[in-house]
């Protein structure tokens, strides 16, 4: 008797331990599995205690899909086995206790405790210059396509192309409940006088920088502008046909505008520098050194990336992905899509770090730019032939943006969201499509827009709000 029940209890021992294995397997196989199960851990890394910071970094398991409104697909040339819609991302985000650093001031607030920190939400209602309409405005364009040479590249040009409606120029944006008033170069060169605005980005950035540049000077000839690049090293460097930007300043006024090309918004290091073919490491977690060098000279900073997060540029530019000045190891950041989002929360969260040692420089982080290729891409019949203004309306509703990379990378930052993505979506008729100097065949342009255009509303709207 008293053996059955010794032989009962090592029985019922052996079945408990079995099913604790069996249960712990299958939690460890369902975690490693389902990438979302890793936010909780792995949504911040810890600042490092060397003289490089550690930004504190987003991670997320998800292919860059992530502009659903948009259809804004930046078609990475690979496929993610673990890939999670991005109305699953969104929640994530929003259920997620981010315990940020840098808190935003607030006017009334509400304090919470998290991880035994207080937090500080605000619930002052902040002016939401995306949520609006387009309206017709008989007083547009801000400057004439023909005479801007000075500034505008005449690739972006339209009034110089084969194109004969410009219907796309007569439209401004008004936001709902957002004081936006008309913009005046003049006023605003005073507003900024002895100031430096600063575009850092790709080649949307780059056409926001001319578009200003033409904006602020009416488009008229301006010889009194310096050339001043050299001041901070944008110079054609040895084997380039290019620099790596431009830099102007306006003596009236002591205002410098300026461009800086940088595509990922990672700094860029050859690996054998005197190998033309080298690999470049690509540091998803370090600033371009040009922003490192020069932002305490900025007074204005506009970031903007996305475009070139695929896998066809990353293999042509030879970029090699680095994490703390090392290869990368984690499979998950090999994925395009998570680089980038990582990249993108990283250099926003570093800006934030820098901004108490930079009182007066306003951070901005402009949302991705639309595409609007339809039946294929630009190498493979892609086209935008759609010419009449507005035809997919002309309101913006959502609260929300519509690029929730950029949005939740901001949250809690200093940093300030320059949402342009949703009300951009709605002018897909203002791409240069099948127009250009030199109109290639089957070839369209659905990404970058015609000067005067789209990027003009950019510039207003990031005026207003500084």
């Amino acid at each position: 008797m008293k053996g059955g029940s010794s032989y009962r209890v090592r029985a019922r021992h052996f079945s408990l331990t079995l099913i604790a294995v069996v249960f712990t397997t299958l939690f460890l196989w369902i975690w490693e599995k389902n990438p979302f199960l890793h936010l909780a851990q792995d949504q911040f890394l810890l600042p490092s205690s060397g003289s490089s910071p550690m930004f504190s970094e987003f991670i997320s398991d998800l292919p860059d899909e992530s502009l659903l409104n948009v259809k804004e697909k930046e078609h990475f040339n690979e496929v993610d086995p673990n890939y999670v819609r991005p109305e699953t991302y969104t929640k994530a985000i929003q259920e997620s206790d981010i315990p940020f650093n840098n808190s935003t001031s607030t006017s009334s607030s509400s304090i919470r405790k998290v991880d035994g920190h207080s937090r500080t939400s605000s619930t002052r209602k902040v002016c939401n210059y995306a949520k609006g309409s387009w309206v017709p405005d008989n007083r547009r364009p801000l400057y004439s396509g023909r005479k801007c040479k000075q500034w505008l590249s005449e690739m972006w040009a339209c009034r110089l192309t084969q194109r004969t409606d410009f219907s796309y120029e007569g439209f401004r944006w008004q936001p709902d409940d957002c004081e936006m008033p008309d913009f005046d170069r003049f006023a605003f060169m005073k507003r900024m006088e002895g100031k430096t605005i600063a575009f850092v980005g790709d080649s949307l950035g780059r056409q926001q920088f001319q578009s200003l540049m033409c904006m602020v000077t009416g488009g008229e000839e301006t010889p009194e502008v310096e050339d001043v690049g050299r001041e901070y090293g944008l110079i054609i460097a040895k084997g380039n046909i290019r620099p790596d930007g431009w830099a102007f300043r306006f003596p009236p006024t002591n205002t410098t505008i300026l461009y800086y090309w940088s595509s990922s918004l990672c700094d860029l290091q050859p690996l054998n520098a005197s190998d033309p073919k080298t690999e470049v490491a690509m540091h998803l977690d370090r600033p371009p050194a040009f922003l490192s060098r020069f932002l305490d000279r900025f007074n204005v900073l506009i970031l903007n990336t996305g475009h070139h997060w695929n896998r066809g540029k990353i293999n042509a530019n030879r970029w090699v992905m680095y994490i703390n000045g090392q290869p990368n190891q984690d499979r998950r950041l090999a994925a395009v899509g998570n680089a980038k989002n990582f990249t993108v929360h990283s250099i926003a969260r570093w800006i934030d770090s820098q901004l108490p040692s930079h009182p007066r420089l306003k951070a901005f982080f402009r949302t991705i730019s639309p595409r609007h290729f339809a039946n294929g891409e630009w190498n493979t019949g892609g086209s935008c032939d759609n010419m009449t203004p507005l035809s997919k309306g002309s309101t913006v509703s959502k609260d929300e943006s519509s690029d929730i990379v950029v949005e939740s990378a901001v949250q809690g930052t200093r940093v300030k969201i320059l949402d342009i993505t949703a009300l951009s979506e709605l002018r897909d008729e203002g791409h240069i499509a099948r127009f250009s100097v030199k109109a290639t065949e089957g070839i369209q342009d659905c990404l970058h827009w015609c000067l005067p255009g789209i990027p003009d509303t950019w510039n207003e709207v990031l005026c207003a709000q500084i």
